[in-house]
């Protein structure tokens, strides 16, 4: 990397997923809008075409009289040579294709087992881990090899999961993983302002808060905004909407988009544990017994989010595919825009350009006391250069400790068993979740099917 004057240009990053028609495109336009950084970017994916499009595509940039990040994007065959070198290593994959995460989601549907994202806990989540593991595995051991310096962002889900198969691989890993659900909470908090107090305009960087939690599973037990304290502000809030739910998403209505929500699972969690669960409610319901609020889609309909089913991913895979290939033709213009993660934010920080604090996820190394040190917790992080210091958050309340400790404990037991090609310890984790609320029999026989359907992924198993 070359500082110069306010500048840091050469920068090396290595983007593991790099065919990506969603993740890869916001990286790219993120990058484009900030005028402080320049480099290189390595794109790295199984699907080498998918990666030469998006190399195409990112090199259009450059020559864009709107775009102010200068960068170099270059598609690489293989994993070792992507990351020699490298400052910095983004990965986004899809663990497996939508066949597996359509088993993940709809397999235990046949049960009365109701996922609303199925990739981080449930039967799905559970799932999509084992085959996840060996991936990281191989992504760990290649960065300890080939630029064991470099700082790691991930966003791959199950997250938790992810960062702890890192830091087992490679202790010494820059690790972290980032999610923008509690982001969404903050736009939240600013609505609850403007609402009950009728102050405008305040920014979600301008609500500062105190995170703790796991990933999907994350709360704010402290808000404020320029010393006003929100969390009476916020009660006040939820005591309005808690019958009807409240919504300021893009389409204005959950029923329009399968990732929208009116809000009710969060207002309902408040209310019975009295601090703010900061995730949506599509994930924050699949960390609870099946029957509380995914019982069946009517409840779900009643708790007005959705369950997103991968018939839709699909299709819209297909839409994404369409716009790389008239992306690549020059057919239709890039857009370049604000993503909302903050990523590049990261990267500024880290390399020198200025400190930030944000939410992410890192091995616990006391910053929640009552959850397992060494386990992977979401709370605040200082950013600066060469430096991620996790903040200490405290306690989390009791009743939320001990939910959270159950999904910590199948965590660590998927992860045992994938690097031990274990199936019975598979098996008691995919049992003690919290969703698997079904007969030992057909627990048993939906786990079987579950495996079977990803067993490509599973090479060594003995199913």
């Amino acid at each position: 990397m070359k500082y110069i004057e306010d500048r840091v240009e050469d920068i090396q990053i290595t983007y593991i997923g790099g065919g990506s028609r969603g993740w890869a495109w916001q990286l790219m336009s993120d990058l484009a809008r900030e005028p402080q950084l320049a480099g290189t970017v390595t794109l790295y994916d199984i699907d080498y075409e998918a990666a030469l499009q998006n190399e195409k595509i990112g090199n259009r940039l450059k020559d864009r009289e709107d775009v102010k990040g200068k960068w170099q994007y270059r598609a690489d065959k293989s994993l070792e040579s992507a990351l020699k070198g490298a400052d910095f290593v983004v990965i986004s994959i899809l663990p497996g294709t939508f066949d597996e995460m359509a088993s993940d989601v709809h397999a235990p549907e046949k049960y009365g087992i109701y996922q609303s994202v199925g990739d981080t806990v449930g039967p799905g989540g559970l799932i999509r881990g084992l085959r996840t593991v060996p991936m990281y595995v191989e992504f760990a051991k290649a960065i300890e090899k080939n630029c064991p310096e470099a700082f790691v962002i991930n966003y791959t889900n199950p997250m938790s999961l992810c960062v702890k198969t890192l830091y087992e691989v490679f202790p010494q890993i820059k690790a972290f993983g980032c999610c923008h659900e509690v982001f969404n909470t903050q736009n939240l908090l600013a609505a609850a302002l403007k609402d009950i107090e009728g102050i405008e305009g305040a920014t979600r960087e301008e609500i500062k808060i105190n995170v703790k939690g796991i990933n999907h599973f994350t709360w704010i037990d402290e808000a404020s905004y320029k010393g006003l304290d929100l969390m009476p502000i916020y009660k006040q809030f939820v005591d309005k909407y808690y019958e009807n739910g409240f919504e300021e998403g893009k389409t204005g209505n959950w029923m329009n988009d399968f990732f929208e929500s009116a809000n009710r699972v969060k207002f309902d969690l408040f209310k019975r544990y009295g601090i703010i669960a900061a995730a949506g409610d599509r994930h924050l319901a699949e960390f609870m017994s099946g029957n509380w609020y995914i019982e069946n889609p009517e409840t779900v309909m009643d708790w007005k989010f959705s369950l997103t089913p991968v018939s839709w991913r699909k299709e819209d895979l297909k839409e994404r595919l369409a716009k790389s290939k008239r992306l690549v033709k020059g057919e239709e213009v890039f857009e370049v825009k604000d993503s909302g993660e903050e990523g590049v934010r990261q990267i500024k920080a880290l390399v020198g350009l200025e400190d930030l604090v944000t939410n992410v996820n890192l091995p616990n190394e006391g910053q929640i006391f009552n959850l397992p040190r060494g386990s992977i917790v979401e709370t605040n992080a200082i950013f600066r250069r060469g430096q991620v210091l996790p903040i200490v958050a405290g306690k989390l309340p009791s009743a939320i400790q001990g939910i959270a400790t159950r999904h910590i404990t199948n965590a660590h037991l998927i992860l045992e068993a994938a690097l031990e090609k274990d199936k019975k310890k598979a098996f008691v984790a995919f049992a003690n979740d919290p969703l698997v609320n079904i007969s030992l029999e057909d627990t048993e026989e939906l786990f079987e099917e579950m495996l079977k359907n990803t067993a490509n992924y599973l090479p060594g198993w003995k199913l």
